[in-house]
């Protein structure tokens, strides 16, 4: 067991503390098997504040919490398992996120947006998702190895996509990146979560303003123009909504493309069968997303309703967090589920985009980001190996969306 939090109150958590390390970046958290097996619905202390929570750690109980109306992605209210630093008086004047909604607001605002990532809108984006990463193969190749790939490749190619289908101007990226990855920090301070939003709020609300009254060829553009006549959303709220979008659309994404390219890396085998058969890319891309699930503490929620979940009673008002990279490795639906095996046929099942009303919207873009960047880099880049031993490689153990910090890489 991981060492116990220390509450407010002063007294210790009996239960184990919550984020809990991956020892293998290919895997899951080593308790999360025996928690399945013998407390699939447990209790924990959460280590940003000692308060405690549910961990649910089976497919079928996390499929169920996310699917239940009786839970809430509220996070103002009381006994929602926060997974950063926030002050009592900061959580009061926080703007609800799509994410942190429930119906009928979220209905109203998702319905709105849902056309934009349609699978057919993804596929004809795809073109210039290719023409974004062959750009930044082209800076690599001209260089020389050895390059960083998150700042080369993984982080450039979804940072511009969404950026462009935001009407966010690309020349802003390094500001509202670093905003970004303070958001996605555990251990940031109130202080410094609220700064880092204040600052991505004010950035946003004036391009928000602008589009207002000079509207371009862009989502927030096309949800302004929407929400005129639905009234979904106030001027806050888009902006709240556009942060959302910029965060969520590039930080999963970015780290998703460093994790699978070291995956593959540390499989040659598996680098091997994809260069000789690219058919098998689409599944690959699944069975990446499931071996990872890398926003693991992403699917916080709170009961409203006394609920049962695997035999035991979640009360009212108290804390979920429904693990997807447990349901992920859950070894009744993924047979050897700590094996990559990119002929998994029951791959899609994964969990990582979520599941239920919140599941992600992204999803299409962010496979079809993932099939084009590794589909190229195969290609284009056949020599390509790590420029440093896999060991020295940082992984973001502290952060909302798991990933690496750098990715070393020469040919």
């Amino acid at each position: 067991m991981t060492q116990s939090a220390e509450p407010a109150g002063g007294t210790a958590s009996p239960y184990p503390q919550f984020p809990m390390r991956r020892t293998c970046p290919f895997s899951e958290p080593d308790e999360y098997a025996g928690l399945r097996a013998d407390e699939p619905v447990s209790r924990a202390s959460l280590k940003v504040n000692g308060k405690e929570t549910w961990l649910v750690t089976r497919h079928e109980h996390v499929k169920q919490v996310l699917g239940d109306p009786r839970v809430s992605s509220n996070l103002k209210r009381p006994g929602y398992p926060h997974q950063f630093h926030i002050s009592e008086e900061m959580l009061a004047h926080v703007r609800l996120m799509m994410l942190s909604m429930d119906p009928p607001e979220h209905t109203a605002q998702r319905r709105m947006l849902i056309p934009e990532f349609t699978a057919r809108r993804t596929k004809a984006m795809r073109p210039r998702i290719q023409e974004v990463v062959d750009e930044r193969i082209d800076a690599m190749l001209a260089a020389g190895g050895p390059v960083d790939l998150v700042q080369a490749l993984a982080l450039p190619v979804p940072s511009l996509t969404i950026c462009e289908l935001l009407g966010v101007p690309y020349g802003d990226h390094a500001q509202f990146e670093e905003w970004s990855a303070a958001l996605m920090n555990h251990d940031l301070s109130p202080e410094e979560y609220g700064a880092a939003v204040q600052a991505l709020d004010m950035y946003l609300d004036k391009l928000v303003t602008l589009k207002e009254t000079e509207p371009g060829d862009d989502l927030i553009s096309r949800f302004l123009e929407k929400n005129r006549t639905e009234q979904a959303a106030d001027h806050l709220d888009v902006v709240t909504m556009a942060r959302m979008m910029l965060v969520g659309g590039h930080e999963t994404t970015a780290n998703m493309i460093a994790l699978g390219v070291l995956a593959l890396l540390e499989h040659p085998d598996h680098m091997a069968e994809l260069r000789s058969d690219e058919t098998l890319l689409p599944n690959a891309v699944e069975e990446l997303l499931r071996v990872f699930s890398i926003s693991d503490s992403g699917t916080a929620r709170v009961a409203i309703e006394d609920i049962e979940v695997g035999g035991v009673t979640i009360r009212a008002g108290e804390g979920i967090l429904a693990l997807n990279n447990a349901a992920d490795h859950d070894e009744t639906v993924f047979a050897d589920p700590g094996t990559l095996d990119f002929h998994r046929k029951e791959a899609r099942s994964h969990l990582a985009f979520g599941y239920g009303i919140h599941q992600c919207m992204g999803a299409n873009l962010a496979r079809a980001e993932l099939e084009i960047v590794y589909s190229t880099l195969l290609r284009r880049i056949p020599g390509l190996r790590l420029a440093v031993p896999a060991e020295e490689l940082r992984y973001k153990d502290d952060a909302m969306v798991y990933g690496v910090y750098d990715l070393p890489v020469t040919w």
